[in-house]
């Protein structure tokens, strides 16, 4: 969710040992209460406490997860906004145009970058989220003129891995930063796409429109003697554009390139209409709907005297629709005669591409013109002249290892706040005008927020206090469904903070009060307290109880997850739960390679969950996305050094182990559940939406530091 939906409580006095906090506020909550409290539970933490403006979150459809809607009345994660990019800066998109960062929306789709082999290469995804705040600015400035304007707590991806902005050698603000030592990795600077002006319009029709052939005197097929000359399109006699030939080929059979070429002949007034039965090869056969319009069509198609740069860049376009193609890396605009070559050639000419003309040797076949370059001309070409078939103009798949000149210059400090973007995506990270820029998740839900994804995820918590009115309200409006809404699947909503704040009874109450089904997914044994309001809930509609407990290692559980119930007191609450009728899933998660996925760890886990009476086990291995994958790897380094370079290979293609990994875990729960007698859940089963009897909620990680 976006935090420009919170804002500050009413002031209504300071609960009980409470007092207000020092700490300044984050940037992105601006007047919210700050609360610290003088008990050992909670000492050196700080709570704001918001009036949130929803409350009820739809999750992004190309999440993992397959539940729709969730509710978080706490954010314990909280990072600053520390990837942002000025709201202009462009964002290559999976149909291969660009859009301005401020611009996007969650479930746009566009590039990423997923790491196979010794590449990275470039894979579509998804927005998952988007927000916006206010940030000292810096300007990143590269060899070849590209630049940026970010947050000094921004992060590229540099020949030597992610590098802030700004940054410190020394002291608390030590971190990896940019130097002019340093080379981005990407394409550079992306070109402003042509002006869709009247010229543009003529140079796309110009290249598509073809008019019956009449016999004439054959030219030898490879005369070279004539000069370059775009003005030498062969156009129809009027005879033949006002009278017989009311029909024409457009050289082309994608529809997105056909209905670009009808869509800019409507704009003049000529209405086409496509010629039911007369097939043509590789084109498609249209006639006008008033004969005297084509002499309108002649006038539109012929080249000026002075073609404009717009005009060419139409052509360009329009030629590729009509016999280009790109295929593995490779750029090629077929030209059937001469004078297409000496037009598209001339045409790249004028725009400073590279190109060598690939003749087959056979004078029946189509030679084409090949552009050079590699991905960083191809990307030019498709945005300097925006083509419309934009299959073609996929780069999926290609690996990220191009030689543009991205070597940082300089950086340097504006002196000045702007109103700066970020996204979250599936991939973790996104195209910013031709180099590789990085995003957050995981820890980092609160990274807008000028919080740390470290520390301050467990220490600094947002707590949403009018949470239980917010979902009183929402399951009361009109457009709600009843849709299964699940809990704790990103945030705890049962941590230490709910015995002060009290904030799931009233959400509770209000899903009761509506029959709404709904899950809950918890480490917390708070659950307990409510156990009461879940036995009414049950009564009236279906309700989902999973524990989360990855090992029952004590030692383990004090350096991993301290702030947490110990897993036995949590299998005391599944016990509880299993005696009052609900049936308990128990998520296994996370599984922690070489600290609890070894048989023996497994066993003994299984074990206990089996005898605590739970309905099933669903093993989950441990999954870093950013922000949790940093934090992640301190604390493996401080506390179990050994383990990092197992670490680095299993996690170093992204956030999941490799599917080789998690089902040797499968399979090593598996048994274990089969030797102790408990139904081994599949992946998922405590995701699914419940039926009579309830079943668990969603398997999804809880945060583990």
């Amino acid at each position: 969710m976006r935090w420009d939906n919170l804002s500050a409580p009413p002031d209504e006095g300071t609960p009980d040992r409470a007092t207000p906090a020092a700490p300044p506020l984050p940037l992105a909550l601006p007047g919210a209460v700050a609360r610290t409290f003088d008990t050992p539970d909670f000492a050196g933490m700080t709570f704001y406490e918001v009036q949130a403006k929803s409350i009820i979150n739809r999750v992004p459809g190309r999440s993992r997860v397959p539940f729709e809607w969730t509710v978080n009345p706490y954010r314990g994660c909280s990072h600053a906004c520390t990837y942002c990019l000025a709201g202009d800066t462009p964002i290559l998109m999976a149909d291969g145009r660009t859009r301005p960062i401020s611009e996007l929306e969650p479930g746009d789709r566009i590039y990423g970058t997923q790491r196979r082999g010794a590449y990275r290469h470039y894979v579509v995804t998804t927005v998952l989220d988007k927000w916006s705040t206010v940030k000292p600015a810096h300007r990143v400035t590269l060899a070849d003129g590209t630049t940026l304007v970010a947050s000094g707590d921004h992060r590229f991806l540099t020949e030597r891995g992610w590098k802030h902005v700004t940054g410190s050698m020394r002291g608390g603000a030590r971190r990896p930063y940019l130097t002019t030592h340093n080379r981005l990795l990407g394409t550079g600077r992306f070109a402003v796409a042509p002006k869709r002006s009247a010229d543009y319009h003529r140079g796309y029709l110009h290249a598509l429109v073809r008019w019956p052939e009449r016999p004439r005197r054959q030219r030898p097929p490879h005369d070279d003697t004539a000069p370059p000359d775009v003005l030498n399109h062969r156009q129809p006699a009027h005879a033949e554009a006002t009278g017989a030939h009311r029909s024409f080929r457009l050289a082309t059979t994608e529809a997105e390139a056909v209905e670009r070429a009808e869509r800019f002949l409507a704009e003049t007034g000529v209405a086409v209409e496509r010629v039911a039965g007369r097939a043509a090869r590789r084109s498609t056969v249209v006639r006008v709907v008033r004969p005297a319009d084509a002499g309108a069509v002649a006038a539109l198609v012929r080249p000026p005297d002075e073609p404009t740069d717009d005009w060419l860049l139409g052509f360009l376009a329009g030629s590729f629709d009509a016999g280009g193609n790109c295929s593995r890396g490779v750029f090629r605009i077929g030209v059937a005669d001469d004078g297409s070559r000496r037009r598209a050639a001339a045409a790249l000419d004028r725009f400073d591409f590279r190109w060598v003309l690939d003749d087959p040797g056979n004078r029946s076949a189509t030679r084409q013109l090949r552009l050079t370059g590699g991905l960083p001309a191809r990307l030019r070409f498709f945005h300097l002249t925006d083509p419309a078939v934009t299959r073609k103009r996929s780069i999926e798949g290609a690996a990220l290892k191009c030689a543009a000149r991205l070597q940082v210059t300089a950086v340097a400090d504006l002196g000045l706040e702007l109103p700066l973007w970020d996204i979250t995506t599936g991939t973790g990270d996104f195209i910013a005008n031709g180099v590789v820029s990085h995003n957050c998740f995981a820890r980092n839900t609160h990274t807008y927020l000028d919080l740390d994804a470290g520390a301050d995820f467990d220490r600094k918590v947002i707590v949403k206090v009018n949470a239980g009115e917010l979902v009183r309200r929402e399951l009361a409006a009109p457009r709600w469904r009843g849709a299964h809404v699940a809990m704790g699947t990103n945030v705890d909503c049962y941590q230490r903070a709910e015995g002060r704040y009290r904030l799931m009874p009233p959400i509770l109450e209000a899903l009761r009060d509506f029959a709404n089904p709904f899950s809950i997914l918890t480490k917390g044994t708070l659950l307990l307290r409510d156990l009461p309001l879940l036995r009414q809930a049950a009564e009236v509609t279906r309700v989902g109880l999973s524990y989360s407990v990855g090992f029952v290692d004590e030692t383990l559980w004090r350096l991993a997850e301290p702030g947490t119930p110990s897993p036995r007191r949590r299998l005391d609450a599944v016990r509880r739960l299993t005696d009052a009728g609900f049936p308990v899933g128990v998520l296994m998660a996370p599984i922690l390679p070489g600290l609890s996925d070894d048989e023996e760890s497994i066993d003994a886990t299984v074990a206990a969950i089996a005898a605590s009476g739970a309905a099933d086990v669903t093993p989950l291995a441990l999954h870093l996305r950013p922000g949790a994958r940093e934090w992640y790897a301190h604390w493996l380094a401080r506390e179990f050094p050994h383990l990092v370079p197992r670490y680095r290979r299993l996690y170093q293609a992204g956030a999941y182990a490799p599917q080789t990994y998690q089902r040797e875990v499968t399979a090593r729960v598996r048994m274990a559940a089969r030797r102790h007698g408990l139904h081994r859940g599949e992946v998922g089963d405590n995701r699914r939406l419940p039926e009579p009897p309830p079943a668990a909620p969603a398997a999804e990680q809880l945060s583990l530091l």
